[in-house]
Formats: structure tokens, sequence, C-alpha cells
């Protein structure tokens, strides 16, 4: 099992669901790097459960514990490694799934893989695990800001029937967060909150889109042709749990253009750098960033854990009947987005690594 990620900036996170606790290894991260416990402490609170009436009601802190690599406010270039202590698992609710296979959960696949599981909460399977990827993700946003002014910001697009209109050039973090679904869009919010109480209602669970962007991106990231930007994208968003689709720029709408409507025409900019006069492309072209705007959306799956009545099967392969007990989100959008944000930044900050790495000499006159 791979619990790791990035070439230069790398992590590897560890931990169940319901064990002691769970945490990231950092390697890579620059020395010097101003970076306070309250840097990783607030995006850990974004996506903690608890925090709002939508959201699982388990009820944990998350505080985090810096261990090494950090030293008088300052990263020091050593791996750099964070725990966060389950305090609140309730693993007894768990126990009448020891030998039940969950509808559209990892429980079966990880059995027929590994030949052992932990049923209790999930184990790896667990949205719990993005504890250590938001941890590192703050630290690489303190990066990316620090070094080259980018700034990563995602919300909550759609649930179920409800689709926002966002403007995304102009949108902020207080939009964002002004809601508890995070959808800066109030008639849109308002609509999905109600969607949401109902399905907790019904038992039932929704899905819906998280939408992402990041400003003043730097030119030239991505590592064609194998880990061009959008790929490695693409795949550090659907390694989240839930995740089932994930489009950039225009996505599958360009199916529907023709070239010249689709094409992103250039015209000059400050300093010399062309600048396109429209943006399909989602701030990406032949794998490598070109100075706009990254824009993309990733596609969240219902909660598959509900409270009705499902059919399956045991480990011995009998008919069971299901209704799922525990605390569980009946929507993971709204926490999803600090997870989309903690990916987008790892990403970019191994690709900023990356491409500073080869960007030594000067252009050929």
């Amino acid at each position: 099992m791979t619990s790791s990620s990035g070439t230069l900036f790398r992590i590897t996170t560890f931990g169940e669901s319901h064990g002691g606790g769970v945490g990231v290894v950092v390697d890579g991260c620059p020395p010097r790097l101003a970076i306070e416990v309250g840097d990783i402490q607030a995006d850990l609170d974004r996506r903690r459960p608890g925090q709002s009436r939508l959201v699982t009601q388990r009820d944990e802190a998350d505080t985090v514990e810096i261990l090494s690599g950090i030293f008088e406010g300052h990263t020091l270039g050593s791996p750099i490694a964070m725990l966060v202590r389950n305090t609140d698992a309730r693993s007894d609710s768990y126990d009448h799934l020891k030998d039940v296979y969950r509808p559209s959960h990892a429980d079966y696949t990880t059995d027929a893989k590994y030949g052992i599981r932990n049923w209790k909460g999930g184990g790896r399977a667990s949205a719990r695990e993005t504890i250590g990827r938001v941890a590192a993700g703050a630290i690489a946003r303190k990066l990316l800001a620090t070094a080259a002014d980018v700034e990563v910001l995602a919300w909550v697009q759609a649930v179920h029937h409800t689709d926002a209109t966002i403007d995304g050039a102009t949108v902020t973090r207080d939009d964002i967060e002004a809601d508890p679904t995070r959808c800066p869009d109030p008639a849109a919010a308002a609509a999905m909150t109600t969607a949401i109480e109902q399905a907790r209602r019904d038992g039932d669970s929704l899905g819906g889109v998280v939408a992402c962007v990041v400003r003043n991106m730097p030119v030239g990231l991505g590592e064609p042709v194998f880990h061009k930007l959008e790929a490695d994208l693409g795949s550090a968003m659907l390694s989240l749990p839930a995740t089932k689709g994930f489009e950039i720029g225009s996505g599958f709408a360009a199916t529907r253009m023709t070239g010249l409507e689709h094409n992103d025409p250039f015209e000059p900019g400050d300093g010399g750098r062309p600048r396109t006069t429209t943006n399909h492309s989602g701030g990406v072209q032949g794998g490598i960033s070109n100075g706009e705007d990254l824009r993309f959306r990733t596609a969240f799956k219902p909660t598959a854990t509900i409270s009705s009545p499902q059919d399956t099967v045991d480990s011995a392969g009998n008919a069971v009947e299901l209704a799922a007990r525990g605390r569980h989100d009946p929507c993971v959008l709204p926490r999803a987005v600090p997870m989309v944000e903690a990916m987008t930044c790892l990403v970019l900050a191994d690709h900023l690594l990356r491409h500073r790495a080869i960007d030594l000499l000067p252009p050929i006159a």
C-alpha cells in the first residue's frame, strides 16, 4: 500500500481512522520558511468534523502536534513530522461491520487485495487520512505564497441538482467561508443547505462539485510527458476519498466546441509576457502552466455510508441487510474544500521546486 506522493516536495501520510492518531511526514521542504503552528491549524480547523450541522458530528479538535523539522518558527530543511491524535473514535459503532461489506466502500476490495482490513471506521480508506494531507498542504501553501505569491482557493460549486454562479476571478476566502456549505453564492448555498438537511433526514446522502482557482500562477510548471501539470493535478484530486471526476479549463465542454471557439488567442502582456484573452485551457497548455489562472473542478460522489437499509453480503457470501450506524457526513463537499486546496498546494509546491531545479542557466540568446 503506497502512502507517499511528490518528487521533491514529498509527503508520506500514516495512521487509521480509529487508531491512535493520523499524521504526515513532509520531506523536501526548503529551510528557513517561516511557519507557525497556527498556519497549519487554520486549515485543519476547516477540515475537521463537527464544525457545522451539515457535517458529521464526530467531536474531534484535530489539534496538530509538530514533532520535528520546525524550530523557532522556521523550517530546518529536515523532515517535518506532524501528528493529530484521535480522541472521539467510538469504535463500537463499527462492531456490526466486522464481517459485512458496506456498499460502495473499500471494504470488499481491500479484503480481496490484502486479505486483511481494519473494519473500524474504514482504516486507511477513511477520509480521516486526509488530515495529513491538509497539514502538509498548509506548509506547501505557505511556501507557494512566500516564494511566488501564489493564491489557491476552492469552493463548493454544486450539490446534487443545485449549481452556483461564481466569478472565479474575484471570489475571496471570506466569501467562501461565509456559509457552512462553503458555497459563495448565497442563493445556491441556501438551496444546498436545504437539500443536505433533507438527505440526512431521509437517511441518504448527496454529491457535488468542488471548483478551484489558482491565481498568480508562475509560467513553466509541469513536466511533460508523463507528469504534465494537469495529469499530476488529476492524480492528486482523484486520490481523495469519494472523488469520481476531474476536468480542467473547459473540460468535457470542449467536445462541443470547434477549434476556433476553443483556442485561447494571445495578446501582448506586461513585461513582454504574452497573455491569453480567454482561458479555455484552464491555465495549462502542453502540460505546462502558461501564467493564466489555473481553473479546474473535482466531482465527489454521494457519501457511501447512509443510514437507510441496503442489501449487501458478509465475508462468507451470505446476503444481509445493512443499516449503518455511527456519525457520517450526509454530503462531503463542505469539508472537501480544504482537501482540494491542500492537494493543489502540494502538487504546485512540488512542481515549483522541480522547475527551479532545471531553471539554472540564462536563456539562449
